[in-house]
């Protein structure tokens, strides 16, 4: 896939503002590829770009109403958060038996996240080290994907609900280059599950994905990591929901973090005891703090 430069983008002419929701395009390689954001509310140059993307089947405005949390948190914080649409509601991600049209027609979606971070960077000033994408099921995938083939682009990523595909179903050519990954799965998923297998979405095949252990892992010795993670259980601020979080951490000096939040009795779908996109945001805030060598 090659990579568009803004210079070589067109720009689709209308732009709708509602409620500070502003709504625009970029034709990427003959389609128009739309996006959602919040208008910051800082004209503070330097601030952070965060992509929250939606899973398979869903759109970027949808995502809005589940981060209400993380959108105030923005309104505080030098803070763009863009929910960006998937191909026809699909992400041409790294499942090579996907039949969602996105994958089929090879829809190029390392130009459209360039091309996004180009225009965010010229119009908003925002600070091209620090950016960051938090995604949902395939849009967990689509994260997956960027960290593996544009991780010079992305300072860290996190994929709730999402295993790497295996490798019979891998189609995407890793950089090889070490980044902070964050990964949030239940070990109840029917959909992704968390051992490891086939994915049943209705209507589309997807394939099989790796277990969530050796997602993990994957990142983890990308990182440089050996030996075991740093175990801890969050608070169960919500008795009811029946789940619980164990987090296991691998930290170093000068490396990425990687961490996995395993919501125990988790099905495919959030955790009550945490938002979600809010500890995503504070994972993301930690690794600017962090001095990782160069990569």
């Amino acid at each position: 896939m090659k990579l568009i430069s803004i210079g070589c983008l067109a720009l689709l002419s209308f732009l709708t503002v509602h409620s500070q929701h502003i709504h625009d395009s970029l034709l990427i390689d003959g389609h128009y590829r739309v996006f959602h954001f919040s208008k910051p509310q800082s004209s503070k140059a330097g601030g952070s770009l965060v992509f929250v993307l939606h899973g398979s089947g869903g759109d970027g405005q949808g995502m809005m109403a589940r981060t209400a949390k993380l959108e105030e948190q923005s309104r505080n914080e030098n803070l763009v958060l863009v929910y960006p649409d998937g191909y026809k509601k699909y992400w041409n991600e790294c499942r090579k038996a996907s039949t969602a049209a996105a994958n089929l027609e090879n829809i190029d979606e390392n130009g459209f996240f360039a091309g996004m971070i180009s225009y965010f960077a010229e119009k908003y000033a925002i600070n091209t080290k620090q950016v960051f994408a938090v995604g949902t099921s395939g849009g967990g995938h689509m994260a997956y994907k960027l960290a593996l083939t544009m991780p010079q682009k992305f300072r860290a990523i996190a994929a709730i609900i999402a295993n790497l595909p295996d490798s019979a179903n891998m189609d995407c050519s890793a950089a090889g280059l070490p980044i902070s990954v964050m990964i949030v799965n239940g070990t109840q998923d029917p959909v992704n599950p968390y051992n490891g297998g086939k994915v049943v979405i209705p209507g589309v095949v997807l394939g099989t994905v790796r277990s969530t252990e050796n997602t993990f892992h994957y990142w983890s010795r990308l990182d440089g990591y050996k030996g075991e993670p740093v175990k801890a259980l969050l608070a169960d601020t919500d008795p009811s929901d029946g789940k619980t979080i164990e987090r296991y951490t691998f930290s170093a000096k000068g490396k990425p973090e990687v961490v996995l939040l395993k919501v125990i009795g988790g099905k495919h779908d959030y955790p009550n005891d945490i938002d979600v996109h809010a500890e995503a945001w504070a994972f993301f805030k930690r690794q600017i703090s962090r001095k990782i060598k160069q990569r």
